[in-house]
């Protein structure tokens, strides 16, 4: 049985040689289905939620065949792929509402840290206290779809040390997340927050994975992982999300309680304390290296690479991903475990000499062709 699932994408408009220009404001204003950012300088879209992966894959590439046609309109503008200011432009921020409070509020707070671009994949859990559980294990385990999905290891025209910069300064707040033990804690913890101006409101919980729904913190219906880079490849976001459902239809199956639940009795041999700090720590390492990092497994304690953790999961949901229709969805993960994500070619290419400037310049042109392909290939042109 598959979940509904959808994403909201967040885009980097920019020249064809990398140069992040904003045009939100006019997107917002000329074409269905965007939304700002509080920064002019990346757009979002967000797929409506579909069960099946086939027109999933058309509503990723349909929107953004539309805005790279629209962003022709205006002149020689294109998308650009990564989840950081890579080339430059950190020094100030590009207000795209400059009358909304909240968007002041960010901006004074965390300045361009926040201008980031990424992938959100939110996925239905109707069932309330499933739907907690459920985050807490894939908390513990949004180290590996970092892993997978860095794309951010140049700022501001230097290679930073981090496969992904974005998540290395994007600001996790509030600081301590706890892993919610009910739905009851949820709200209780999302209510002293706000009452303690950690979080402004409902939606300023910017954690690696968070419950989501029309009333947060009190009707929620699905999951929202936040920790993914954005994956400008389709194939490769739907492979990743494949690991990410195949891997919660099992704990759907296994159960709260169960060992999968990482507060369940035997589950681990650490305090849900512990558990949220190694999470954060798996965090930190898979920004700084992601599929090389060296992660502590939150089951058992041992110290195991991204990279194997991944292909680990990647077997034990074999025959999962088979029975339940999604297997070529799936395999395409194995190119990512074997040539590397975007974030490790692309430093590949910088410890080769080529520039950053170059890389973002050859990075742009290939996803515009991969896109165009892929239109070509669903009919969509």
């Amino acid at each position: 049985m598959l979940l509904s699932k959808g994403f909201e994408v967040e885009i980097y408009t920019s020249t064809p040689t990398g140069d992040v220009v904003g045009f939100s404001d006019l997107i917002v204003a000329n074409l269905n289905g965007f939304v700002r950012e509080p920064d002019s300088r990346n757009v979002e879209y967000i797929t409506p939620p579909f069960h099946k992966y086939e027109p999933l894959l058309m509503a990723l590439v349909e929107p953004r065949q539309k805005l790279r046609s629209y962003l022709r309109s205006l002149g020689d503008y294109t998308l650009m792929p990564g989840s950081t200011l890579a080339l430059g432009g950190v020094d100030r921020f590009y207000r795209s509402d400059p009358q909304n409070p909240y968007h002041t509020y960010i901006e004074q707070t965390y300045g361009t840290d926040v201008v980031t671009a990424s992938i959100h994949i939110n996925v239905g859990i109707p069932d309330l206290e499933a739907l907690i559980a459920a985050c807490r294990l894939i908390r513990l385990e949004a180290p590996l779809y970092l892993a997978l999905s860095a794309a951010s290891p140049f700022l501001d025209g230097k290679a930073t040390g981090f496969h992904s910069s974005r998540w290395q300064m994007f600001p996790k707040t509030p600081k301590l997340v706890p892993l919610f033990n009910s739905h009851r804690h949820f709200v209780e913890w999302t209510e002293q927050q706000l009452q303690l101006g950690t979080m402004q409101n409902v939606r300023h919980l910017w954690s690696s994975v968070r419950p989501n729904g029309d009333n947060r913190p009190y009707n929620l219906n699905r999951l929202e992982l936040r920790i993914s880079d954005l994956v400008i490849d389709p194939v490769a976001l739907l492979a990743i999300t494949a690991l990410l459902e195949m891997r919660l239809n099992q704990f759907l199956e296994a159960g709260i309680g169960s060992a999968l639940d990482p507060i369940a009795p035997n589950a681990s041999k650490f305090t849900p304390e512990e558990l949220a700090d190694i999470a954060d720590k798996n965090e930190v390492a898979a920004a700084i290296n992601s599929l090389e990092a060296v992660l502590t497994h939150w089951q058992t304690g041992e110290q195991i690479t991204a990279r194997e953790w991944i292909s680990n999961l990647y077997e034990e949901l074999r025959s999962r991903a088979k029975d339940n229709g999604v297997w070529c969805f799936l395999s395409p993960l194995k190119k990512i475990l074997e040539q590397g994500n975007e974030a490790q070619r692309w430093l590949a290419a910088y410890h080769n000499g080529i520039s950053p400037r170059q890389i973002m310049t050859d990075a742009i042109a290939l996803a515009e062709q991969m896109d165009k392909e892929l239109a070509e290939a669903l009919l969509l042109t």
